[in-house]
């Protein structure tokens, strides 16, 4: 897995080519806070259940509020065959902080 500042992650989202799937693992009630547009939300505690919704052959952006759930579900997406996970460095957080000030912090 690939940990990736927010302003790395920028870039790879700024080439519509090869845009990564991003995929936000926190809670509903953070994820309607704020999220970073185009965002797909299944909470960590989802995605055992939900693995079927997400293509292994993708590059995954795996986004929470500091970094650390998204850690966790990277490594699991890995064991399970997913060979392009990108963890986000510091979460939402961060890119709110380094990308996007318009994204609200909490």
């Amino acid at each position: 897995m690939r940990q990736l500042d927010p302003h790395q992650v920028k870039a790879l989202l700024d080439k519509p080519e090869a845009a990564p799937l991003l995929l936000d693992v926190r809670e509903s009630n953070e994820f309607a806070y704020c999220r970073i547009d185009g965002s797909l939300h299944i909470p960590m505690g989802e995605i055992v259940s939900r693995l079927s919704e997400l293509d292994p052959d993708r590059t995954t952006v795996v986004v929470c509020h500091h970094g650390m759930r998204s850690f966790q579900v990277a490594q699991f997406l890995e064991t399970q065959g997913f060979g392009q996970v990108v963890n986000l460095s510091g979460g939402i957080d961060a890119w709110a902080r380094e990308v996007d000030p318009a994204v609200p912090r909490y």
